[in-house]
């Protein structure tokens, strides 16, 4: 099982690159385990929110780095800037590869759409049908259902402009190929949508 975690933080406004810089130290440190993926701030949706992607080779390293997080007196070293933050847990899509980092955006998505009850299994056999072809019109850095709080699956899919966004969307959809065939009838109507950009410290970039 590929584990991963997004750690979503609201900000004061105006100080996305100190709480940034304050990620990479905190995660820069020795006792660090798991790796950085992405910081993301959000551009379109909510806003003066920072996110951060990081995966883990074991359920003990996931484990370690929430008490590590959970005991920080000065919460990555800016809590003057920080309003509210919270960890989320998930599992990456078994069928698909471990990230890749690099530049494939700037312009990041993050989709999370709620579940009914038991719909993990169905979601992920309909994802694992179609995302070979979804991802030859674009891009999909990772898929992955939550382990803790609301079922759920979180998507983030990176695109060099918004306007190559949409194109890309609307030609999946016009195809036939997105969304796919037996996973819309598994979703409630809780969706949200959020445009990120990557920090300069963003491994994704």
């Amino acid at each position: 099982m590929k584990l991963y975690q997004l750690i979503n933080i609201t900000i004061k406004m105006g100080t996305t690159a100190t709480v940034a810089a304050g990620v990479q130290s905190f995660y820069q440190a020795e006792t660090a385990k798991g790796k950085l993926l992405g910081v993301f701030f959000s551009d379109i949706g909510e806003l003066n929110q920072v996110v951060v992607l990081r995966s883990y080779a074991s359920q003990q390293e996931l484990d370690d780095e929430n008490a590590r997080l959970a005991a920080q007196e000065n919460l990555f070293g800016a809590s003057e800037n920080i309003i509210r933050y919270s960890v989320e847990n998930f599992a990456g899509f078994d069928f698909l590869p471990e990230v890749e980092v690099g530049e494939f955006g700037p312009v990041y998505e993050i989709r999370t759409y709620e579940l009914k009850n038991g719909g993990v299994p169905h979601v992920l056999e309909a994802w694992k049908n179609a995302v070979p072809t979804r991802t030859q019109y674009s891009k999909l850095t990772i898929a992955m259902y939550a382990l803790d709080g609301t079922p759920r699956i979180v998507s983030i899919w990176p695109y060099a402009s918004l306007n190559e966004r949409s194109e890309v969307r609307a030609k999946s959809v016009a195809d036939g190929i997105w969304p796919p065939k037996g996973g819309p009838q598994w979703l409630t109507h809780e969706m949200k949508s959020m445009i990120a950009l990557p920090t300069s410290i963003s491994p994704l970039k």
